[in-house]
């Protein structure tokens, strides 16, 4: 018998974040001790809140993909990452996710107990991930991300963004097919990875296109992000109103999941977007 997927289209999935990194854009270092060390009761901490407030899945990242980051060695990726993934396992009954792009951290990941590889390079940065994803039975989450994350924002080009976009994504797809993979497979359009306002813009306001021109599910990742901060004004940590007010347009917009730092205030939105879409009647 198959394992449930993990992104079920009977709801739409939240996915809560847990960083472990000491430089990421929002809330790097806060479940780090001061050694550099994951501190493993606040992330246990964090976790049950978030599970709590309404989380599906839980992303737990150990390399920072914040625009001018750069890449971490895997043996400390690994070292941030598995212990809290071992103990989440053990402890809460939903899946966790690793969110890396080297296939040697998703294989120790997964070995720790997680059931979801989010690859926000879309296998651009390590292929391999695939297989090590697929002979675990894993679901596999594939972003958009042109070049690092180091340089993402330097040389930003799109003569269509969303077109380009869905291509993109759909090579992703088939890439991971070709190497084997024959699980449960997500796409991710990236915002902010890559991209400037207009082009999120344009993102958003298409999902439904999208995800018909790349045969997934989609998931969108907009928390707290800088393009937010330019249409609203708001710092960092200020943000977590918009990103709920973009998810819950998302998901009337067509999104199947959502990843956030707020659970809380993005369960409240999706529900009133996925109520939306439920009663949008189709075009005669």
């Amino acid at each position: 018998m198959a394992a449930a997927p993990i992104f079920p289209p009977d709801r739409v999935t939240i996915v809560g974040v847990l960083n472990l990194t000491p430089d990421s854009f929002s809330d790097g270092g806060r479940l780090l001790r001061d050694d550099g060390a994951p501190d493993l009761a606040a992330a246990l901490a964090s976790a049950q809140a978030l599970m709590r407030a309404g989380a599906h899945v839980l992303d737990v990242g150990g390399e920072s993909t914040r625009p001018g980051a750069g890449e971490v060695p895997v043996a400390l990726e690994i070292a941030r990452t598995c212990p809290v993934i071992e103990a989440l396992a053990k402890e809460l009954p939903i899946p966790i996710s690793i969110d890396t792009r080297k296939a040697a951290v998703a294989e120790a990941a997964l070995a720790a107990g997680a059931r979801v590889v989010n690859d926000v390079s879309g296998l651009r940065h390590d292929p391999a991930l695939a297989r090590v994803a697929g002979a675990a039975g894993a679901a596999l989450v594939l972003g958009h991300l042109r070049g690092e994350p180091a340089t993402m924002q330097q040389e930003v080009a799109f003569a269509d963004a969303l077109g380009e976009v869905a291509e993109e994504l759909a090579a992703s797809k088939a890439q991971a097919r070709v190497l084997g993979f024959g699980g449960e497979l997500v796409a991710d359009p990236g915002l902010g990875f890559g991209k400037r306002l207009p082009h999120n813009l344009a993102l958003l306001a298409n999902l439904a296109e999208l995800r018909r021109r790349v045969g997934l599910p989609i998931l969108v990742g907009p928390s707290r992000k800088a393009f937010l901060g330019e249409l609203t004004g708001d710092a960092v940590g200020e943000r977590d109103l918009a990103t709920a007010v973009v998810c819950g347009i998302a998901v009337f917009a067509g999104a199947d999941a959502v990843r956030v730092h707020d659970v809380g205030g993005a369960r409240r939105a999706v529900a009133i977007g996925a109520a939306l879409r439920a009663a949008r009647r189709a075009p005669a």
